[in-house]
């Protein structure tokens, strides 16, 4: 059985960046059939948060503080100037009241995503860093998502901040904070007891959650979907941008893991978190390029391991870092 559970999630990593879009698809097409399941959305996330938490310690989290800059150019990329820019963008086009651009917005602010993780594995890059940075910042989220949905739109959206902060916590800092704590009494060993069972379970409950809210927002996209030729190509432009800004970490840091990790992370978002966030507390529409862009991440994360791949092998990195090529698996 435990044997089976690991092939099984295995299988499920090796296929997520398909998995995840065929799950949207499969929404879209049993919408009527999934959509009385949005209730469960939020307890399967929750599930799912534990799971990843399970793989944090807190002497994990306390090396991350001691490493303040890539925790800085991190969070600068993907909470400061991605904000900033979705924003605009999705003003010039839709103009500032339209709950699209509350749903580019809210992309990114969202909490690092969770499956940067397997990426930043197979790139070599600080996958400590990596959990803990997405701990630290999901525990952040209830404080960060409310504070800079209102910086940016202030009273044009209408929402109850406290029921957001106390529902964040519920389905994210407490499962966060019991993790690392069973974690911690395990003695760092409840992730590979549980890894047969938790692992791949948790990865369904991501793309269920997916599908559950494809579900729900199946409807609008039909009827607004003149609006898609717009749409799509601006979130194909933010994702892109995302994982740009934190390529060009590479200008700051001189070690490979680092800027393998920030590049990942400043990327990738936790959609199975916006999804559940933009449909019970602001307008259906706001859902859309959150949505969408499940269909975008996964396949630039892929391309992203390919530049990342170039750059280790190009002479920028030897004049950047002063490491020949050959020798950087050491970092």
């Amino acid at each position: 059985m435990r044997s089976f559970g690991l092939r099984l999630n295995a299988i499920i990593e090796k296929y997520l960046s398909l998995i995840v879009p065929v799950s949207l698809i499969l929404g879209f097409l049993f919408s009527a059939h999934l959509r009385g399941l949005t209730a469960w959305a939020p307890y399967l996330f929750a599930y799912l948060t534990f799971v990843m938490a399970t793989g944090c310690s807190w002497n994990q989290i306390k090396q991350a503080f001691r490493m303040p800059i890539p925790m800085l150019l991190i969070f600068t990329a993907a909470h400061i100037i991605a904000p900033i820019v979705s924003y605009a963008l999705g003003s010039a086009f839709f103009g500032s009241h339209s709950p699209y651009v509350v749903g580019f917005v809210l992309f990114t602010v969202i909490p690092l995503g969770v499956s940067s993780v397997i990426w930043i594995g197979l790139s070599k890059g600080s996958v400590p860093l990596a959990l803990s940075m997405i701990v630290i910042d999901s525990a952040l989220s209830p404080f960060v998502i409310p504070f800079e949905v209102s910086v940016f739109f202030g009273a044009e959206v209408h929402f109850d901040h406290m029921k957001v902060m106390l529902d964040l916590i519920k389905i994210i800092v407490v499962p966060t904070i019991l993790g690392v704590i069973v974690n911690e009494l395990s003695r760092q060993r409840f992730k590979e007891w549980s890894a047969p069972f938790c692992a791949p379970s948790s990865k369904v409950a991501m793309v269920t959650v997916v599908a559950i809210n494809a579900a729900a927002i199946q409807p609008y996209v039909i009827e607004m979907k003149h609006d898609m030729v717009v749409v799509i190509p601006l979130v194909v432009v933010m994702v892109i941008f995302c994982y740009l800004i934190g390529f060009a970490s590479m200008l700051v840091m001189k070690r490979h893991d680092i800027v393998v990790t920030i590049a990942y992370s400043s990327g990738m978002r936790n959609i199975s978190l916006g999804l559940v966030l933009a449909l019970a507390y602001f307008e259906p529409l706001t859902a859309v390029p959150v949505v969408l862009s499940i269909l975008i991440q996964q396949p630039f994360a892929t391309l992203n391991f390919w530049c990342l791949k170039k750059y280790e092998k190009s002479r920028l990195y030897k004049k950047l870092t002063g490491i020949p090529p050959a020798e950087q698996l050491r970092y």
